[in-house]
């Protein structure tokens, strides 16, 4: 008798994995299923290879990772490529919506400052903008500590060698926004953020590069960002700006 076994691999885009602990949990789950013989899941993407011995649908596998936890969810990553290739365009706006509207509030208030003032000052102005730059960004990335530690270090070059830096980073900017705020020596202050952002801008500009899809952890977990041109923006602004204010003094 002559047995033929036929092996296939599939790729999926699997949403809600935010740690290792998340890849066991639904490894676990798929490798419950009978005719799936491997299953390799990464964080980056994030996504998952499976090897079956059978076609398994997708409904299949989404009820097997269901069972690991409600959050997550499968897709055939070919699929989910296209779907994005005719979306970009019209889902650009939304994607960027939450973060254009935070920058407007920014520089909104700290205008609103100036106009109290007898004239415009643009140093404290930007001083002020700075101020709420860390203070809003650490306010989001702190509302799920773990969860952006998590993102940061699939891209920051420090919290990659670094772990325990995606925890510190948050608090980092905490303390910048503090000290922006108040004033507090303007040169030790301005040369931090300048360091800070300079070596952040350096894992952004390298997985631009790559054109690897990642999440921008910037917001955090609460607000879902990809990694783009946007963040680099955001990251070279404070830099200009603390360069200004340290040439100026």
């Amino acid at each position: 008798m002559l047995l033929i076994l036929i092996i296939m691999t599939h790729t999926y885009e699997i949403k809600g994995m935010t740690c290792n602990g998340c890849i066991a949990k639904v490894k676990n789950e798929l490798l419950k299923i009978g005719d799936v013989s491997a299953a390799e899941l990464q964080l980056e993407s994030p996504q998952a290879t499976i090897t079956m011995q059978k076609h398994i649908p997708t409904t299949a596998l989404q009820e097997a990772i269901s069972r690991a936890g409600a959050k997550y969810t499968i897709a055939d990553l070919n699929t989910t490529m296209h779907h994005a290739a005719v979306m970009d365009e019209t889902t650009t706006a939304d994607n960027y919506f939450p973060i254009v509207l935070i920058f407007l509030y920014i520089t909104g208030i700290s205008l609103l400052i100036q106009f109290t003032q007898a004239s415009f000052n643009w140093m404290q102005w930007m001083r002020h903008f700075m101020a709420g730059f860390f203070l809003v960004f650490s306010f989001f990335k702190l509302m799920n500590l773990k969860g952006f530690s998590e993102g940061y270090k699939m891209y920051d070059v420090v919290a990659k060698s670094l772990p325990g830096y995606g925890f510190l980073y948050p608090f980092i900017e905490l303390s910048l926004g503090i000290a922006f705020l108040t004033g507090f020596n303007p040169f030790v202050t301005n040369l931090t953020a300048l360091i800070v952002m300079s070596v952040s801008i350096v894992g952004v500009i390298q997985n631009l590069m790559k054109k690897t899809p990642f999440q921008c952890a910037c917001l955090g977990t609460v607000i879902k960002l990809p990694l783009s041109k946007v963040t680099l923006f955001e990251d070279a602004l404070m830099i200009i700006m603390s360069g200004i204010m340290l040439v100026n003094m």
